[in-house]
Order: C-alpha cells, then sequence, then structure tokens
C-alpha cells in the first residue's frame, strides 16, 4: 500500500483522517499516486492537478524520503520506499508572500 499525507485542507475538503492508503497497479511513480488518489477520493480532483493540463498546480509540493519531488518528471519511479509503503508521499500546500 502507498502512503499519502494531505495538507489539512485537502484532509477536510476529503473528510479523512491521518494518512490516505491507496493500491496502485503498475510502477508507483507521481502521476499513479495521484490518479488512485483522485480515483479513491474524487472531491480532490483539480485540486492537486490542473482538470486540463494535469500538471501540478502551482502552491502544491510533493516531498518523499526528505526530497522535494515537485519538478521532477510525473512518470520518473517514486523512491523504493514510497512504493513499499514505508515511507509516505507528502503533498504539502505552499506558502508564498512577504
Amino acid at each position: 500500500m502507498i502512503r499519502v499525507v494531505l495538507p489539512a485542507h485537502l484532509k477536510e475538503l476529503a473528510r479523512v483522517h491521518g494518512e490516505v492508503e491507496l493500491r496502485v497497479d503498475g510502477p508507483v511513480t507521481q502521476r499513479s499516486v495521484l490518479d488512485s488518489l483522485e480515483a479513491q477520493l474524487p472531491v480532490l480532483v483539480g485540486r492537486v492537478r490542473d482538470h486540463d493540463t494535469g500538471k501540478r498546480r502551482g502552491f502544491v509540493r510533493f516531498y518523499a524520503c526528505q526530497e522535494d519531488l515537485s519538478h521532477e518528471p510525473p512518470d520518473d519511479p517514486l523512491p523504493s520506499e514510497v512504493a513499499t509503503g514505508k515511507e509516505p508521499f507528502l503533498i504539502v500546500g505552499a506558502m508564498a508572500g512577504g
């Protein structure tokens, strides 16, 4: 099982508590994890990725194993620790301002 940690506002929107556990068939990539997440929690469609382009929204970041994966290609394999469920895939709401 893949473990996904959502930011508080998306947890509230999706009405989930704690981590979300997903089953991903095939290679474990950002795209496959997000596809599975949106299939399991349809209310998140368009919240993490743009409806039309499928690209990560500007104020959303992805982390795994203490690395920022936000700018990695969406079809690159995620670290094996994420694929095995040892480490979570983190979706983080970024902040901006001054």
